[in-house]
C-alpha cells in the first residue's frame, strides 16, 4: 500500500488482517507516528539553518537523484565546505523518516538490519527520485564504525541498548524516541531502574517525570564520552517521549549538563512537591504541608527540557503540506510558551483534592497570575499546568470568593 507524508511518497506493509495499517508481516510502519515525523522534519530543517550548512538547499521535501550505498568513516557533513549535512535514519524500517530528511536537504542514510526492510528502504528512495545511502546492518555496528551530523533513534520500546553508539556517531544532534513509558513514568519501576538508572515515581505529573528520566539517561550518557547534551525540543505525546538534543563541548561543559541532575519530592496525599539539585538526595522526613511521607524520584533532569528561540524555529518550519501541521504548531506553541519547571499540577486533582469544582484553565492561570506567580499550561494536556506556586499558595490564590 502507498501512503503520502510531506511531499513524499511510500510504499509501506499491506497490513496482516486485523491488524493497523503499515503493521505487515515483518517491516513496520505506525501511521500514529506522523506528528512525531512532522516535527522532524521541521527540526531538520531549522537545525539545517542553525548550523549554515548548504545554503543552496531549498530545505523543503523535493530533491533529485537515486538511491545508492556505501559509505566511509565520517559521512562528511558540514564541515565539509558545501556538502550536505548527513543523517543517519539508524533503525529505519519502511524508511519513512529517512526519506524524508533526505528530501529536507539531509543526506541521508537508512539503516536496518531487517534485509525486508532495507530493500524496502531502496524502493521508497527510488520512487522520490531520492539520494541517499541503504545499509543492511545492526544500527550499533554501523554507529560505532561512522559518524553522522545528525543520528535519529526510533527504535520499539526503550532507545537504551543504541544510546552509547549514538552519542559517540553523532556530530551535533541526537534525536531519540522511548516508547516504553511504563518504565520511564514509574509504572514498571524496576525496570525503570535497570533501564534508564533512575529511581522513577508513579505520580499525576508522569509525562514530566518520563521525560525527565530519559533526558537524565541520555545526558549522563553523553557525559560518560565528555561531552555535553543540551535539550532542544522535547515533547511528550501519547504513548512516546520524543527529544532533540545538541551535543558538544567537553568534560566542563558536561560537568555542567551533570548539575542540572536531581530529585523531585512528592506527597501522595496533599500533591506537595520540591525539587533539589544534586546527586545525592535530602528529601524532609515529612510533608511540611500535612506530614505524610514524601517520595522521591532521581535522578533526573530538572534543567529547560527545550530551547525557546529554536522551538519558534521550528514551528516556523512546518509546512502546510504536512498532515499534522494544524496539531504541529500548536504543540509546538505551547512547548515555547510552557515555564521550566520539573513538575506539573493537574486542576482537576487538585479541585479533587479540595472539595471543589475546576474552573475553566484560562480562570485558573489568570487567577495565579494575578496572585503574583508564574504560570503555563503543558503541551501534553488540557487541564495540567506549571507554576511557581507551590500547592498551597495554588489553593489560595484559586479559592473563589
Amino acid at each position: 500500500m502507498d501512503v503520502s507524508e510531506g511531499t513524499v511518497e511510500i510504499e509501506v506493509p499491506e497490513a496482516r488482517d486485523g491488524a493497523a495499517a503499515g503493521r505487515g508481516e515483518t517491516v513496520f510502519y505506525n501511521p500514529e507516528q506522523e506528528l512525531n515525523r512532522d516535527v522532524t522534519v521541521a527540526t531538520l530543517r531549522a537545525y539545517r539553518e542553525r548550523i549554515g550548512a548548504d545554503s543552496d538547499g531549498r530545505g523543503d521535501e523535493s530533491g533529485g537523484g537515486s538511491e545508492n550505498g556505501g559509505g566511509s568513516n565520517d559521512r562528511g557533513g558540514s564541515d565539509s565546505g558545501d556538502r550536505s549535512p548527513t543523517y543517519l535514519d539508524a533503525t529505519a524500517a519502511s524508511g519513512v523518516r529517512g526519506v524524508r530528511a533526505a528530501a529536507s536537504g539531509w543526506a541521508a542514510t537508512l539503516c536496518d538490519r531487517d534485509p525486508d526492510a532495507a530493500a524496502l528502504c531502496r524502493t521508497n528512495l527510488v520512487r522520490n527520485d531520492l539520494d541517499g545511502a541503504v545499509v543492511t546492518r545492526d544500527a550499533n555496528a554501523l554507529m560505532a564504525a561512522e559518524r553522522f551530523d545528525a543520528v535519529d533513534l526510533d527504535p520499539f520500546g526503550t532507545p537504551i541498548p543504541f544510546a552509547d553508539a549514538a552519542v559517540r556517531s553523532a556530530r551535533r544532534l541526537l534525536c531519540v524516541t522511548a516508547t516504553d513509558t511504563a518504565p520511564l513514568c514509574g509504572a514498571h519501576r524496576a525496570s525503570g531502574i535497570r533501564k534508564y538508572g533512575c529511581v522513577p515515581v508513579t505520580t499525576e505529573f508522569h509525562p514530566e517525570m518520563g521525560l525527565r528520566v530519559l533526558l537524565s539517561a541520555l545526558c549522563r550518557t553523553a557525559a560518560r564520552y565528555d561531552r555535553a547534551a543540551r535539550p532542544l525540543l522535547s515533547h511528550v505525546t501519547r504513548h512516546y517521549v520524543r527529544v532533540y538534543l545538541e551535543l558538544g563541548g567537553g568534560a566542563s561543559e558536561a560537568n555542567a549538563v551533570i548539575d542540572e541532575l536531581g530529585y523531585v519530592h512528592w506527597c501522595q496525599r496533599c500533591l506537595f512537591r520540591a525539587h533539589e539539585f544534586g546527586l545525592i538526595a535530602h528529601p524532609s522526613d515529612a510533608c511540611p504541608n500535612c506530614g505524610e511521607t514524601l517520595a522521591t524520584a532521581g535522578p533526573i533532569y530538572l534543567g529547560a527540557t527545550r530551547d525557546r528561540a529554536f522551538v519558534e524555529r521550528v514551528r516556523g518550519a512546518v509546512s502546510d503540506d504536512m498532515g499534522t501541521a494544524k496539531r504541529a504548531r500548536k504543540l509546538l506553541g505551547t512547548i515555547a510558551n510552557e515555564l521550566d519547571r520539573p513538575t506539573h499540577y493537574d486542576q482537576h486533582k487538585l479541585a479533587k483534592r479540595w472539595g471543589r469544582s475546576a474552573s475553566a484553565m484560562d480562570d485558573f492561570l489568570a487567577r495565579l497570575r494575578e496572585a503574583g506567580y508564574e504560570a503555563s499550561r503543558t503541551h501534553y494536556g488540557g487541564t495540567t499546568l506549571k507554576t511557581t506556586a507551590d500547592v498551597a499558595a495554588i489553593e489560595a490564590a484559586t479559592a473563589r470568593e
